[in-house]
C-alpha cells in the first residue's frame, strides 16, 4: 500500500515521497522487515529514537516520530501524539479486519482471562472456531504465540486480526486491560460486546485512584456504536459490583445485559442455589423465563460469575442457549487459575493461581476455604515497579483468610524484593497477626511450604499462576511454580519411602 493512499496521514507531516509502497509496520527495531514503516514509540525504559538508524539499516522505507529528525535518511512522518496516530494507521492498513468479525471485549480487575477460555469452550462445542488475545497467551488458526502484554500494541492487535479474518475466523475474545485504553492500543476498533466482570484495586500506579481506574474503563463502553457497523451492540455488566451498578447508570450505545448472584432485581442473568465442591461449582441459571441447571469445573463463587458473563456474551454472540450451556459445562480451567497440581498420594492438594490484587486474593481463598480443609498454607508475593499501595492490602487478606503464610518474592523488577516484602508485612501487622514467615527465594518458599503440608491441608501458590519467569532487575528468570512444587513434592516422597523403608528393617 503506497501511502498516500492510507487517509490517516492526513493528521501528519510527510516528509518525502508519499507514492513510497508500505508492506509491513513494526514498533520494535528488531523484528523490521524490508518494506516496513517503523514507529519510534516513547517508553519509560527506552526510547524508540534511539532505534531509528537499526530500522532503517533493516530495511524500513519510512518512519513515524513525534518530532522531525534531520538525520533521518528515508520517508519520515511527524505526528503529534504517536500512539494515538499508530491505531489509525494500522486500522487503515490493514484493512479494517474488526469489521469482518464479532469482537468481544473482556475488562475488568479479576475473571478476564477466565471468560475468555470459557466462550472460546462454548464456541469450539459449536463447531466455530475463534481466535483469543489475553494474558495467557494470543492464539488463532492452531497458532499460538507468547503474550508479553494482556492487550498488545495496537499494531499488533491489527495484525493478527488481518491474519484471523484472512484464516475465515469470525469470532474474535480479547482482554481488554486499562492500561491498553489509556494508551490507545484498542482505538478505532469497533467492538461488538463488551464485558465488564469487576473493579478492585490495582494499576493504581498508573490510574492514581480509583475513578480515573474506573473512567479508563468505562471508555471500553462509552465507545460502543461509534464504528461502522450497523448492529445491536451489547453491553454486559456485573450486577453485584458496586462500580458495575455505577457503570449501568452511565449513556451507552448498547443493550444492556445485566448478571449476578446477589442483585437479583437488577440481573435478568441470574444465578440461584449455588454449591462449590472440590470438583467444581453448580447453580441454576434464570433468563428469560428459563432455568437451566449449570455444573462447571470451576471452582469458586468468582467463578459463578465469569460463567455468567460468558454465557450471556455467547448468547448475544447468537449461539443457541442450550449448546451454549453445553460448551460451558464442559470447560475446563485456564491455565494457572486454580489449577491443582497432582500431589499423589499425598493426602494434602496443591493449587497455582494467578491472583495478584487483595479481591482476587480473596476470591481464591474463599474458594478453597470452601473446601473445608484441615489448613490454608500461602505462598505469595506482590511484584515489583507496580501499585504500592495494594501490598499491604494483600498482606492482611492472605494473612486473615490463611491458616499459615510464606511471604516471598514474586516479580521484584528493579526493586529490592525485601523492601517489597516489609510493605506487604504492614498489612499483616496491622491484622495483628502472627501467622507467617518471611522466605525471600520464591523456590525456598515453596519447598517450605511443601514440607510443612500435612493430610487435608491445601497449598495456595498465588501470584504467578500460568508465568514461567521471575524479572528480575531487566532479566527474565526461568521459574515455574508448578514445576518447583512438583520437584519438592517428589523429593517429599523419596524421603518419606526412604524413611518407611528403614523402619521396615528396623522392625524385622
Amino acid at each position: 500500500m503506497k501511502l498516500k493512499d492510507i487517509p490517516a496521514l492526513q493528521n501528519a507531516v510527510i516528509y518525502g515521497d508519499e507514492n513510497t509502497e508500505i508492506h509491513g509496520v513494526s514498533y520494535d527495531s528488531r523484528s523490521v522487515k524490508k518494506g516496513d514503516i517503523f514507529f519510534a514509540l516513547p517508553g519509560h525504559q527506552t526510547d524508540g529514537k534511539k532505534f531509528i538508524q537499526d530500522a532503517i539499516s533493516k530495511g524500513a522505507v519510512a518512519v513515524v516520530t513525534e518530532k522531525k529528525d534531520d538525520n533521518i535518511s528515508v520517508v519520515q512522518i511527524v505526528t503529534g501524539d504517536i500512539f494515538k496516530f499508530m491505531p489509525e494507521f494500522c486500522a487503515e492498513f490493514y484493512n479494517h479486519p474488526d469489521r469482518e468479525m464479532t469482537v468481544v471485549a473482556i475488562t475488568g480487575t479479576n475473571g478476564k482471562t477466565t471468560i475468555t477460555y470459557m466462550i472460546e469452550s462454548i464456541l469450539e462445542y459449536c463447531g466455530i472456531q475463534c481466535g483469543v488475545i489475553g494474558t495467557v497467551n494470543y492464539r488463532y488458526a492452531g497458532k499460538v504465540f507468547d503474550a508479553p502484554n494482556t492487550t498488545p500494541q495496537s499494531a499488533d492487535v491489527y495484525r493478527m486480526m488481518r491474519e484471523m479474518a484472512d484464516s475465515g475466523i469470525k469470532y474474535l475474545v480479547m482482554e481488554v486491560s486499562s492500561h491498553a485504553l489509556a494508551l490507545g492500543r484498542v482505538d478505532g476498533i469497533d467492538f461488538d460486546i463488551a464485558v465488564f466482570t469487576n473493579l478492585t484495586q490495582d494499576h493504581l500506579d498508573l490510574h492514581k485512584n480509583m475513578e480515573s481506574y474506573f473512567d479508563t474503563k468505562s471508555m471500553l463502553f462509552t465507545g460502543l456504536g461509534k464504528g461502522t457497523k450497523n448492529n445491536t451492540k451489547y453491553a454486559i455488566i456485573n450486577a453485584d459490583d458496586k462500580y458495575g451498578k455505577k457503570l449501568s447508570k452511565i449513556s451507552i450505545n448498547a443493550e444492556k445485559i445485566m448478571y449476578g448472584a446477589k442483585s437479583k432485581d437488577d440481573a435478568s442473568f441470574k444465578a440461584e442455589n449455588i454449591s462449590v465442591s472440590g470438583s467444581g461449582s453448580g447453580f441454576d441459571l434464570t433468563y428469560g423465563g428459563i432455568t437451566e441447571k449449570i455444573e462447571i469445573k470451576h471452582i469458586g463463587l468468582h467463578n459463578v460469575y465469569n460463567a455468567l458473563a460468558s454465557l450471556a456474551s455467547c448468547l448475544c454472540c447468537g449461539i443457541d442457549f442450550k449448546n451454549a450451556v453445553m460448551g460451558l459445562n464442559k470447560s475446563v480451567q485456564a491455565p494457572g487459575r486454580l489449577e491443582k497440581i497432582d500431589t499423589k498420594n499425598s493426602g494434602f492438594e496443591i493449587a497455582v493461581d494467578y491472583a495478584h490484587t487483595d479481591d482476587a486474593l480473596k476470591n481464591v481463598l474463599s474458594a478453597l476455604r470452601d473446601l473445608k480443609p484441615k489448613r490454608v498454607i500461602t505462598v505469595f508475593g506482590c511484584g515489583g515497579d507496580r501499585d504500592r499501595t495494594k501490598r499491604p492490602v494483600m498482606g492482611k487478606v492472605a494473612a486473615e483468610m490463611s491458616d499459615f503464610v510464606f511471604v516471598t518474592s514474586d516479580n521484584p523488577r528493579s526493586e529490592n524484593p525485601s523492601q517489597i516484602i516489609l510493605d506487604i508485612e504492614v498489612g499483616i501487622k496491622r491484622a495483628e497477626k502472627s501467622n507467617y514467615k518471611v522466605v525471600v527465594d520464591r523456590e525456598e518458599a515453596i519447598k517450605e511450604a511443601v514440607v510443612m503440608a500435612q493430610k487435608g491441608d491445601i497449598i495456595l501458590l498465588a501470584g504467578k499462576g500460568h508465568e514461567t519467569y521471575q524479572i528480575i532487575g531487566t532479566q527474565k528468570v526461568h521459574f515455574n511454580d508448578m514445576e518447583v512444587a512438583k520437584k519438592y513434592l517428589e523429593l517429599r516422597e523419596k524421603i518419606l519411602s526412604s524413611k518407611q523403608a528403614e523402619q521396615k528393617e528396623f522392625d524385622f
